[in-house]
């Protein structure tokens, strides 16, 4: 019988261990969790974080969800356990239905190689070898003048205008005697005459009095003409001497002009010069012979070009590189002073890139922001490097396979910058006494209001006010 009590109890006291340090390591458990988990100091509007309460509840202006506000200033966020963690200042929690909402979208961080076009801006000039400038090699009067203006297209030998001088009436009448001269000096060799031997000195007066001609600017075409009618003409004729555009026009009929007097000046478009403005990082992709694309966005046409042997000009205003293009113009699409779109294909190696949309730029700093979580998305500061197309290359900041916003990041920034201006402008709150730092606020009123108070002590301790003695009775 004792041994059987002897056992009893024995087992009963088993039992009460057991269940003694079961309740034990719960408590401990229990208590650990309570003890790491950040201590809620009041809630906030999260659209207007001057609004404060130290109760849960729905904001009055907007009509929102109250967000806690954790002692350290951080936002907190749940983990896999539901138990709050602190994130990075300005990390913001979006719910799914307002990220469809505002379109944000993420995606992973990649390293990838490639080809991507540098697109520059150029303007159209002409080549410097293809323009002609018409100027006078003696005074005289405009007489006629043709209908070609500025921007006219002109062709080869055709008259532009007509001009008459005195002073040229001598050479043309010698270069006439020069040729009579020359016909009887070849009859005389033709025939044996001692006269034939002074045919090459009425060669050579010939040639001056041409030169002489040219130089007054008479066309050669109008000097063959004399020579086929030995007429002395009623005027000198202005031509144009290739096919090409008219780019000034410096005549008008009755018009007086002094010797270098420019006329006309006059341009062969067939090939043209693009100038293209070029950053220095760019200018390694820029050797002559490369060959380019030229294209006019408003017409959608493209040509083909090289870059020149010409090395690039620096420009210290706009601080960039003038690298000149050369490009086959056919039928003029390209006129002077046109704007149009460089492209040029260039290789780069793997590297780390990401949507230029991901990445948010305030001028000082380059901000992305990394998936923490499902809808948790925290700011990280980057640097970037080159730029491919609607790409940007990440030299800093990220790690391939982190996910990023792509899209609808003026949503997530705002949400952060909102949490940011909360946490600094927030005043000084006691941890241990959360019920003095929010106080619920009377209804119509903001806590965070200034109360009126009076100033007027008490009458008595039922909190009945004395009125003032106005009357003067002080007894």
């Amino acid at each position: 019988m004792k041994k059987i009590i002897y056992v009893l109890l024995l087992s009963l006291f088993a039992a009460g261990t057991f269940l003694a340090g079961s309740w034990y390591n719960q408590h401990k458990t229990s208590a650990s969790t309570r003890a790491s988990a950040p201590k809620i100091l009041y809630y906030v509007d999260p659209m207007h974080p001057a609004y404060k309460s130290d109760k849960p509840g729905i904001a009055p202006d907007c009509g929102m969800q109250l967000e806690p506000v954790y002692a350290g200033g951080a936002l907190a966020t749940a983990d896999a356990g539901n138990r709050p963690s602190s994130l990075a200042p300005g990390a913001v929690r979006i719910d799914p239905a307002k990220q469809q909402l505002f379109g944000v979208r993420v995606s992973p961080v990649e390293e990838s190689s490639g080809t991507y076009k540098l697109r520059l801006f150029g303007r159209v000039t002409p080549d410097e070898v293809s323009i002609y400038k018409l100027n006078a090699g003696i005074d005289g009067y405009i007489q006629d003048v043709s209908t070609a203006t500025t921007g006219s297209l002109v062709k080869k030998d055709q008259t532009l205008a007509t001009f008459s001088s005195p002073m040229a009436a001598m050479t043309i009448q010698t270069y006439i005697l020069n040729l009579g001269a020359e016909d009887r000096f070849k009859k005389s060799a033709v025939e044996g005459s001692v006269e034939g031997q002074s045919l090459p000195s009425a060669n050579a007066n010939i040639q001056q009095r041409t030169q002489q001609l040219q130089n007054l600017g008479m066309s050669v075409l109008q000097m063959e003409e004399i020579k086929r009618t030995r007429q002395f003409p009623d005027s000198i004729k202005i031509v144009a001497p290739v096919d090409g555009f008219v780019l000034a026009r410096n005549v008008s009929p009755g018009q007086k002009f002094e010797r270098d007097t420019e006329w006309y000046r006059i341009a062969d478009l067939r090939r043209v010069w693009v100038l293209a403005d070029v950053f220095e990082n760019e200018s390694q992709y820029l050797h002559p012979g490369t060959r380019v694309t030229v294209s006019l966005p408003d017409q959608g046409k493209t040509l083909a070009g090289r870059v020149s042997d010409v090395l690039p000009q620096f420009d210290a205003a706009s601080r960039t590189l003038k690298v000149r293009l050369e490009v086959d113009n056919p039928g003029y699409v390209l006129r002077p002073d046109m704007f149009v779109d460089v492209q040029l294909p260039v290789a780069f190696s793997r590297a780390m890139v990401v949507p230029v949309t991901a990445v948010v730029d305030s001028g000082l700093k380059k901000t992305v922001f990394v998936e923490r979580g499902e809808g948790l998305f925290a700011p990280r500061l980057v640097e970037t490097g080159r730029r491919f197309d609607d790409r940007v290359e990440i030299v800093k900041g990220l790690e391939p396979g982190e996910r990023i916003v792509v899209s609808g990041n003026f949503l997530i920034n705002s949400e952060s910058r909102l949490k940011e201006a909360a946490a600094m402008y927030a005043p000084a709150i006691d941890p241990e006494q959360p019920s003095r730092n929010a106080k619920t606020a009377p209804s119509g009123q903001r806590p965070d209001s200034p109360r009126i108070e009076s100033k007027d002590p008490p009458s008595s301790a039922t909190g009945a006010r004395k009125p003032p003695d106005r009357g003067g009775n002080r007894g």
